[in-house]
Order: C-alpha cells, then structure tokens, then sequence
C-alpha cells in the first residue's frame, strides 16, 4: 500500500507539451525538488492534474447516465454494468477503485503544485497566479465529484503523508462545499483568463469557473447565488450555435462560441484518445455501423438510451435523432436499424482509426446548460416571466416552439423536460435528479433504494484504513 500511495504521489510529476496540452509523456526520472523551478515546470505540472481527470472522464457516463432512467446496458455482457443499471452493485467493483484513485491522485498533484509554488519568484514563475487558479479551480471540480458520487469524503488541501493519510476520516460535505469548492473556484475565477490560444486551448478559464460554481449553487439549492453566477456566464461571450447538430459533428471545432469547459481527448496513437466512439456504437452483423461512421477497432455498445427517452421526446424535435437514435440513413438512402437493441446516441461518432483512441472530448458544461441552469434559478427566484427567456432561447435554437406565459410549477416541469431533450447522454441526468430530489420518485420502479443516492466507498479503501471511525462505508453497502 506504501508503494501505491508513493507512486500517486510521484505521479503528479510534470508531463510535456507538444501540440497540444493534452498530448503527453510522463517525466519519471526527475525529483519533486527539481523539476518545480521554471515557468514551465509549474505549466507542466497542472497539465499532469487535467491527466488524472481525463483518466476519470472515460466512465463518467456510467455515473451520469448509465445509473439514471435515460440509459441502460442493453447488450446485458458485462455483469458490472448490469449492476449498475440494477442498483445491486457491489463495493470492490474496479470502478469504485479507480474512481477514487483517480480523483484523489488529481487533488494530490494539485495540492504539490499549490504547495511548491507557494515560494516560487514571480520573476521566475511568469504564470504563477494562473498556475495556481488552474491548479484550484481542478482541485474543486474533483472535489465537486467526489462529494455528488460518494456524500462525505476525506479532506486534503496540502501534500498528505502516508501516515497522515490513515487518520483522516470522512469530512461532511457542507464543510467540503464551503472550504474548497466554493472558495477555490471563486479564487480561480478571479485569477484565469478569459480565454486562450494555441495549444493551450482547452484549459479552464474564467466562465468555466463561473459555470461551475454557478452548477455547484443548484447542487446546493441556493438560487440567489446562483441566478447572479450564471447572468455572469452570459455577459461573457459565449453563444448558442445555430445548429444543435454541429456540437457533434467531429469534423469541427469542438472549442466554439458555445463551447465552456471539457474533457480534453486527442486521437493519434499517443494514449490521449477517448473511448466514447467504440463504446457506444451498436454493434451490426457486418459491422455496417463501424463502416459507415469510419471507427475502427470494434463496437462496444453500451450506454444504449432507453426507448422511454425516445419516446419522451416530441417527434418533431431535431435532437431526437442526435440523442437516442433507432439507426441511420446511409450513403444509398437506406435506412438502416439494429437487431440487437433499439436505440443509440450519435453524440459521439467520430473517425477513429484505432481502438478507444477517438478525438472526442466529454462535454461537461455547455451554454445551453448555463442558459437552462438560469432559467430555473429566476424561475425558483420568483422570475417566472424572465425564466421563460432563458429557456426559450434553447428551444428555439432546436427550432422548437417557444412557450408562453405559465406558472412557476408548470415553468419548474418545462425546464426539467427540456433538460433532457437537450443534455441527455451527457452525464448530468443522475446528477440532475439527486439535486432536484426527483430520484425516488423517478427512479424507484427501476429498483432504487434510498441509500442507491451515494455510490459505495471502495473496499480496498475501506480495508487499508480498517477503522470505521476514520472511514466508514455508506449506509447500504457493508
């Protein structure tokens, strides 16, 4: 166990530039002491803490989707997804594992950052404000993770001994809220910039900070906050694309006007690449599907949406098609379905040359979420009438029919609704539930239990610390 924690620790040592800031070769022959000197270093190092997040984001669709009334494992192979779907999951799945690892090894190597660079010479360290606003504003967005997945979770906000590590208990998650998400992702939005350029592109900036604090003020239920964060986020530049189909359309830019923050993937053999294109493609007798959409390596088809979404969705609505689609119509005009299940998102379809190794990014906040986001927060502020702005700009992007004056609980139900039709398959459907407290009431005829609304602590973890005092295991799961 010794070794693993060092090697978590060691591993937040500086990766390298090339195109792009995610293209990346570890540095593993150089001491913590030399390599934290240069501007460059410090670059480097934060670069390593969106490394450890990326890892994360290849299976954060079966938290925000697959556990949720929007997906299911339709193909039924893989008895851990299954699980899942069922809500009979157990808590040495490799899941559990590597979710935790992984969001601890990101606030590990942000906590080292913030740590050395705390005497780093300004004169020396050119960037060391942005630095540090990079190294907060990841530091928050796992925390944030953390504490939706899995309620109160161990607190570290300085470099953790291994001895230290086995006496720190759970922490209650107001107090995680209060002293790190919140104060850190106000800290780096003061600091980031607005945007960038070159290969920098990609990195957080100052509206994907406001955008996720004003996310993490819904999580919380404070609307008046939330209502001012989000009205920040439109006076910042960002725009709805004309087209909702080009937000998945591979051949363009993913970093548009309605483009906040993602997960950033690049495809190329260099291990940056994302599983999305094989794992929710469908699988055909002939590989039709593999061949039409030009990915290679095979089909995985999981996270299949559920033919209730299809069937939620009004027919005339364009993003139907995109988010929970029965097939496609190939080059000749045929059409052409699927026996083995009924529906798939074409959310994610890009050329891929090699297996799992697809350029497409993991969308985590979008305009049109902050649009819809703020449209609730007037709406449960009282701002019937102004709510109703917000969201109709969405609809009438996916040439909708805008709605007409109604009440605050008819609004509160349009804006749940349209939620789904535009953000599905996108990881925010479970978290929306669990923060609007719909999940018993959605979720219950699908076999949830109360205690399904947190995600079981790891056995692993459990075992190591083999304390109940320091780290217990979530009511359900023992």
């Amino acid at each position: 166990m010794k070794k693993t924690v060092c090697l978590l620790l060691l591993s937040m040592l500086a990766t390298s530039c090339q195109k792009s800031f995610i293209e990346l070769n570890p540095i593993s022959t150089v001491s913590v002491d030399a390599v934290y000197k240069t501007d460059k270093d410090f670059q480097d190092a934060v670069v390593g803490i969106y490394s450890a997040l990326r890892n994360q984001y290849q299976d954060f669709w079966i938290f925000g989707d697959l556990r949720s009334d929007g997906s299911w494992h339709a193909l039924g192979n893989d008895a851990f997804l299954v699980s899942v779907d069922k809500f009979n999951m157990n808590s040495d799945a490799n899941l559990m594992i590597s979710t935790w690892r992984n969001y601890y090894s990101a606030i590990n190597r942000a906590n080292l950052v913030l740590s050395s660079i705390e005497v780093a010479d300004p004169a020396v360290v050119t960037n060391k404000d942005r630095h540090v606003a990079e190294a907060k504003f990841l530091r928050a967005f796992a925390y944030f993770d953390l504490v939706r997945i899995f309620g109160d979770v161990p607190l570290n906000t300085k470099p953790t001994t291994i001895e230290e590590g086995y006496t720190k208990t759970r922490e209650k998650v107001d107090k995680i809220y209060d002293e790190v998400i919140v104060k850190d992702l106000l800290d780096a939005e003061a600091k980031l910039p607005a945007k960038y350029t070159g290969v920098d592109v990609g990195r957080a900036t100052k509206g994907a900070a406001k955008a996720i604090l004003g996310r993490v003020y819904m999580t919380r239920k404070d609307f008046v906050k939330a209502e001012a964060k989000l009205q920040e986020v439109t006076t910042s530049g960002y725009s709805l694309l004309a087209n909702y189909n080009d937000l998945f359309d591979y051949t363009k830019d993913e970093h548009h006007s309605e483009y906040i923050f993602d997960i950033e993937y690049q495809d190329g053999n260099l291990g940056a690449g994302s599983g999305f294109s094989n794992k929710f493609l469908p699988k055909s007798a002939n590989s039709l599907a593999e061949t039409f959409y030009g990915i290679k390596g095979g089909a995985g088809e999981q996270n299949t949406p559920t033919l209730a979404l299809f069937d939620s969705f009004d027919p005339k609505d364009p993003r139907r098609d995109v988010t929970v689609a029965k097939g496609y119509t190939d080059n000749n005009g045929v059409f052409q379905g699927f026996l083995q299940i009924a529906t798939f998102t074409k959310k994610y379809l890009a050329i891929t040359n090699t297996l799992n190794d697809s350029k497409v990014n993991w969308k985590v906040i979008r305009y049109a979420d902050v649009l819809l986001m703020l449209a609730e927060a007037l709406n449960e502020n009282g701002k019937t009438d102004a709510a109703l702005t917000y969201l109709n700009q969405v609809r009438t992007r996916a040439k909708m029919p805008a709605y007409t004056t109604m009440t605050k609980d008819q609004l509160r139900s349009k804006i749940y609704d349209e939620r789904v039709y535009e953000l599905s398959m996108e990881g925010v459907r479970w978290f929306d539930l669990a923060r609007t407290d719909r999940l018993t009431t959605v979720m219950a005829p699908l076999g949830f239990k109360p205690y399904n609304a947190l995600f079981p602590i790891p056995l692993v973890e459990i075992q190591i610390i083999n304390n109940p005092s320091v780290l217990p295991q979530n009511p359900g799961y023992n």
